[in-house]
């Protein structure tokens, strides 16, 4: 059976697993830092430097709270942790957390106050952004304020391109109040081993690094890696490596698929967050009848139908319609009919000994049964932190070990 939670309250909830999330750092610690995996560049086979981690926690930690899930990463050794602005940024430092924490995606103006306040890493993704961080900084008058750049190999999104590195550096010796701690590039496709995307990015990252180095600027900390290039892609691992649906507990979908079982082979992962929610009421129902809104279900035999109070407001997405199942008693029952707001039905015919007020889990075990947010996700084609991320503020979220 589901484990028994109980409180007051609409009976939704998610659990979050700290050991999990522990477990899942030290793996990913433990497999770039392997004895065959390539060094730190700029250190020796012999005299080995630990690669860094850097856990992302964005997205409220995907949907798992991050303030607790970022205190538990840093008890268990993260080294740093990446967030998406300086809202983000300082809610872990308002929560305690007190290592080097990386505004990933940059700022905007009027971001500057709370990133200096909060000793927070910014990106810079661009001159302009430069330029503001350094009026910042010179208002502030207490030393040089360090920074990663961010450089666009080729996502076309964010960041300063190896051509700009010129003008880069001509910038940064008109910032005396600055100081480039780390450079950093993001992969578009990581997870495509059939495609020469990602080397081709990596040989531009590797460019915009050179000229760097060619201008004499320290480029600090060199990270390029997320989740999918840490499982398969060790020549991206650098300085440091930015785990996010890893350290959850989720392995990408990888092209070709069959790299997705080596890379769980090799890097085994605990999923982290349960989702569980209780049937409010039983409804026997005969054939013919039709469940839920537009009618979109129709009982093709007598049927014992399960309200659970989970709906797409909680992160059961309204497009599972007729395409999810749950876990009762340790038995997968389909859901059946429109998901609404607030409510699913799931057909439990055929499951004995259903009562009002059992557990049905959308994500996670029952027993021996389990369904985890990974293969929901694939139903749907879509990415594990998409899921994640859509779980509502609404559900409460409950730390175990």
């Amino acid at each position: 059976m589901a484990p028994r939670i109980h409180f007051d309250g609409r009976p939704i909830w998610a659990e979050v697993s700290l050991g999990a999330l522990a477990h899942n750092l030290r793996a990913i610690r433990r497999y770039v830092n392997a004895p065959g995996a390539p060094p730190v560049p700029g250190t020796s086979t012999k005299k080995r430097t630990p690669r860094k981690v850097l856990a992302v926690v964005k997205g409220d930690a995907y949907g798992h709270g991050a303030a607790p899930v970022a205190r538990a990463l840093e008890r268990a050794g993260a080294d740093w942790f990446g967030v998406t602005d300086a809202a983000e940024g300082a809610g872990l430092r308002a929560a305690g957390v007190r290592a080097p924490i990386l505004v990933m995606t940059g700022f905007w103006t009027g971001e500057e106050k709370s990133l200096l306040e909060n000793k927070l890493t910014p990106a810079v993704t661009g001159l302009e952004t430069l330029r503001w961080l350094e009026r910042a900084a010179a208002r502030r008058r207490r030393g040089p304020v360090g920074f990663h750049l961010k450089v666009d190999s080729g996502m076309n999104r964010l960041g300063v391109a190896p051509e700009e590195i010129p003008a880069f550096a001509r910038a940064l010796a008109d910032s005396p109040h600055l100081r480039l701690d780390g450079v950093f590039t993001h992969f578009a496709s990581s997870d495509v081993l059939t495609s020469s995307q990602t080397e081709d990015q990596r040989l531009r990252f590797a460019d915009a690094l050179e000229r760097l180095r060619a201008l004499r600027i320290p480029t600090g900390l060199v990270h390029m890696a997320n989740s999918a290039a840490v499982g398969a892609r060790p020549e991206t691992w650098a300085d440091m490596v930015r785990p996010g649906a890893l350290l959850y507990g989720y392995h990408q979908f990888y092209d070709p698929p069959e790299r997705r079982a080596e890379m769980e082979t090799k890097l085994p992962l605990r999923p982290a967050l349960s989702l569980r929610a209780r049937i409010v009421l039983l409804r026997d129902v005969p054939a013919g009848a039709a469940v839920g809104y537009n009618a979109r279900w129709t009982a093709a035999r007598p049927s014992r139908l399960a309200v659970i109070s989970a709906g797409y407001a909680d992160g059961l997405l309204r497009s599972l319609t007729n395409r999810a199942r749950v876990l009762v008693r340790g038995k997968f029952a389909p859901l059946v009919g429109t998901i609404s707001m607030d409510l699913a039905t799931a057909d439990v015919t055929g499951i004995d000994g259903v009562k009002s007020g059992d557990v049905a889990t959308l994500y996670g075990a029952d027993g021996s049964a389990s369904q985890w947010v990974s293969e929901v996700a694939a139903t749907l084609g879509t990415v594990s932190s998409d899921l994640l991320c859509a779980i509502g503020k609404r559900v409460p979220r409950f730390y175990v070990d």
